[in-house]
């Protein structure tokens, strides 16, 4: 029986989980969407509502709160300055995640975490302008 067992577990210690959820959740929140296991993707939709709503408070300590969980500032500063102001209307339901198959070396389930009325350009943004900044340099 499963009583009683709140979320999965996915064979990690609560340090690796920790490190694993806020990696995932900045790497959400910079693109806008990602690819993953289907069970990871499942329990990252737990954490990353938990922090829109946060973002959606705006306050110092909610900013604080979301800082603890996430390892870098400009995650931070995205989902309170973008995020936040975005799902200011709406009463949950922030993050979608769609099936995507299995994966070729172990068939794994794969699903694709992204959020609702997500920016398509969000994804790869850094990466460009890295790269236009590296043009910029050589010429």
């Amino acid at each position: 029986m499963r009583h009683a067992n709140g979320y999965r577990r996915l064979n990690r210690t609560a340090e690796h989980r920790k490190a694993l959820f806020a990696n995932m959740a900045g790497s959400l929140i910079e693109h806008e969407q990602i690819k993953t296991t289907l069970p990871k993707a499942k329990e990252l939709r737990r954490v990353a509502e938990k922090l829109v709503t946060l973002a959606k408070k705006g306050d110092l300590h909610a900013r604080r709160q979301a800082a603890s969980r996430l390892k870098q500032d400009a995650h931070v500063a995205k989902l309170f300055d973008v995020l936040g102001p975005r799902y200011k209307d709406r009463q949950g339901g922030y993050v979608r995640v769609l099936k995507a198959g299995f994966r070729y070396g172990d068939m794994a389930p794969m699903a694709i975490i992204e959020f609702v009325d997500r920016d398509p350009d969000a994804k790869g943004q850094a990466d460009r302008a890295r790269v236009a900044e590296e043009e910029a340099a050589e010429e």
